[in-house]
């Protein structure tokens, strides 16, 4: 799970951020029990010992940041927030500069607008911030069997479309 993470960070960073978002929530399912999460998920994933090993202690040490930034009941790791945040000011950058990209932000725009309106006055983040909630949130629906409204498919399509311009942007940026 470590080395996904770390594979996510590297090509993918709303993947990984979406991921870390499930670690986080994992933790809190768990109610911080590093000895049930070995036994009911780390043992339960295919790869080596070794890897089992280093895997408990990454739970471990992602335990202890949770608690120590103060985030066990809800809210997300510093080093995720600091990867949002480099997604929010990509993202502003290449609104005032990018065309293509202002055109892929203005298809999310609506539905960014309508998440802002439908949490009466519950302050929910930025843009990106809305646009990564919206996809984790589609994730969570659809492992609970949830029924999709068509709407909330056709937004997190748009978000999705947002997430992985920043990404390719950031991908050839880094390279």
């Amino acid at each position: 799970m470590k080395a996904v993470a770390e594979k996510k960070l590297a090509q993918n960073i709303p993947e990984y951020i979406i991921y870390m978002y499930q670690m986080e929530d994992l933790i809190r399912a768990y109610e911080f029990n590093i000895e049930d999460i070995k036994q009911y998920v780390v043992n339960h994933y295919p790869i080596s010992l070794e890897e089992k090993e280093a895997t408990a202690a990454w739970f471990s040490d992602l335990i202890e940041l949770m608690k120590t930034e103060e985030i066990t009941a809800k809210g997300h790791l510093n080093i995720i927030k600091a990867q949002v945040d480099l997604l929010a000011q990509t993202h502003w950058q290449l609104l005032k500069e990018d065309q293509v990209y202002f055109n892929i932000y203005n298809q999310a725009k609506p539905h960014i607008i309508q998440m802002i309106m439908d949490a009466e006055g519950v302050a929910i983040g930025h843009e990106i911030q809305i646009c990564l909630n919206g996809i984790y949130g589609l994730l969570l629906a659809k492992l609970k069997g949830r029924e999709i409204p068509k709407i909330y498919q056709e937004a997190t399509e748009a978000f999705g479309a947002v997430l992985s311009y920043l990404n390719s942007y950031l991908q050839i940026k880094t390279q």
